[in-house]
């Protein structure tokens, strides 16, 4: 089941990239699937769960990616290392980078609205708790989830606002965007490598946490 489940996500996932969830149809996903449209019913009832879980198999990609940061260097749970692997994450997978950069209403409505959204508030949350207890954050900005989400906003929109950027290395601008979040957000001071260790072992466990509900949701298994 979850290889044909994989199947049918890989060929809604080409078509989401290609035309746009408005444009697509579950018969063009069936039909890229080689499979028949009462095939996809099986797994999610309406082309709009679909394609949430598309995004939430892509969000699972993404954890992914961060817990192999995390485990490849401790050192990479510093804020500025760890959104400037965020970012290079996002803009080099289509259907995440699609959704932050999305530019059309039909699409951020139909993926934004998904089962597990509680989850990710609360990762966000967690996110800002764990940083803030070992103090790899400060806390002299006003509202600084709001400033740190807005700062990241910017880094992903910009090409679309200045086109002219879009051509710069990627390497380039996740160093821009780990410049400005290592000035702007964090102590002066080096965290000692122990913090370091224990700040990344419970931003894991926070991460960990994430991906079971979502595999639950897209394969429909305990």
């Amino acid at each position: 089941m979850r290889e044909r489940a994989d199947r049918i996500l890989d060929a809604a996932t080409e078509l989401l990239v290609q035309h746009g969830f408005k444009k697509v149809t579950i018969e063009d996903v069936a039909q890229r699937a080689a499979i028949g449209k009462g095939t996809v019913y099986l797994h999610w009832r309406t082309k709009k769960e679909l394609f949430q879980a598309v995004f939430l198999r892509a969000a699972i990609a993404y954890t992914d990616g961060l817990r192999d940061a995390l485990r490849r260097d401790p050192a990479n749970v510093r804020p500025h290392r760890l959104l400037a692997e965020s970012y290079r994450l996002v803009v080099t997978n289509p259907v995440l980078f699609g959704m932050v950069a999305a530019d059309s209403r039909a699409t951020r409505d139909a993926l934004a609205d998904i089962a597990a959204r509680s989850w990710e508030l609360m990762a966000t949350a967690h996110f800002f708790e764990v940083l803030g207890r070992h103090e790899l954050l400060r806390e002299d900005v006003p509202d600084l989830p709001y400033a740190l989400a807005a700062v990241g906003a910017g880094f992903y929109m910009i090409d679309a606002v200045d086109p002219v950027t879009a051509a710069r290395d990627l390497r380039e601008k996740a160093a821009s965007l780990s410049f400005v979040v290592r000035h702007a957000f964090e102590p002066p001071a080096e965290p000692c490598r122990e913090v370091l260790e224990r700040a990344a072992a419970d931003l894991l466990t926070v991460f960990d946490a994430l991906v079971p509900p979502y595999e639950k949701w897209i394969y429909g298994e305990d």
